[in-house]
């Protein structure tokens, strides 16, 4: 750990414990997409714990609801979903903006030259970006950690309450984490109407299945009908070719004998 005269500072024990975290830890085993690398430099609280925790989850979200989504639902159906997120990170996008341009804006009237640092070290680790959903994330909260310093600069010098800094640090917080959390939930809608479209079709394959022999007993009962039905036309017509005329035979038995001379 280094020291100076008068504090001892942190030297990385802050991103060890965050990184070490179980529950920030995303399932990404059924991540087959390529990624794009890119460094990442995180130096407040508030961006290093939400990336370590909503980053990979929120990709993870996304790689299920484009690519296996598509292989058992409506490419219409995912589109919308992309969509709707493309939308939130616009719009989460330009609200950090604003106040990011309303903080600079604070610092300019009242003749604030520099930005508070962190005396923490950075988060500084390399990560995979898997789709443009996944980038613009990884850029809201890079912007999301650009806010806080300038957040508590103005704190600092009074420009602002500390009751106000904590509003908008809540709000921008709640803005980033609730795109996690609404990825995950589409993530869960698509699982549900993936597993519902394989139930009806094994309940289809299953009925076809049962039709088959069905059909079969109901030919082989017509096919026994028909020679039931059959069998008494064949007797009668068997009777009346065996019974005689007794009146024939009399006839034939009493016609006189001609001998040939």
């Amino acid at each position: 750990m280094s020291k100076n005269q008068l504090a001892v500072l942190d030297t990385g024990e802050a991103n060890r414990r965050i990184l070490a975290k179980d529950e920030y830890r995303a399932d990404f085993r059924r991540v087959e997409a390529a990624s794009l690398k890119r460094r990442t430099r995180l130096a407040s609280a508030e961006g290093k714990r939400i990336f370590a925790r909503c980053f990979y989850s929120f990709q993870a979200s996304m790689y299920f609801v484009s690519a296996l989504g598509r292989t058992k639902l409506p490419h219409e159906y995912v589109e919308q979903i992309e969509q709707a997120v493309r939308n939130k990170l616009e719009e989460g996008t330009k609200e950090i903006n604003q106040a990011i341009d309303g903080a600079e804006l604070l610092f300019k009237n009242h003749s604030i030259e520099s930005a508070a640092t962190y005396d923490t070290v950075a988060l500084d680790v390399e990560v995979g970006i898997t789709s443009a959903l996944g980038r613009r994330y990884f850029e809201l909260i890079h912007k999301l950690d650009q806010l806080m310093p300038l957040l508590q600069t103005l704190e600092i010098e009074e420009v602002i309450t500390e009751k106000q800094v904590e509003q908008q640090r809540s709000k921008f917080k709640r803005l980033v984490l609730a795109m996690s959390s609404t990825t995950r939930n589409f993530a869960v809608g698509c699982r549900r109407r993936m597993n519902e479209a394989d139930a009806k079709k094994e309940e289809s394959d299953t009925k076809r299945a049962k039709a088959g022999p069905e059909k079969g007993a109901g030919i082989a009962e017509s096919n026994v009908a028909t020679v039931v039905q059959a069998e008494p036309v064949l007797a009668e017509v068997n009777v009346t070719e065996q019974q005689d005329d007794p009146e024939e035979r009399v006839a034939v038995e009493l016609a006189p004998v001609e001998l040939a001379p």
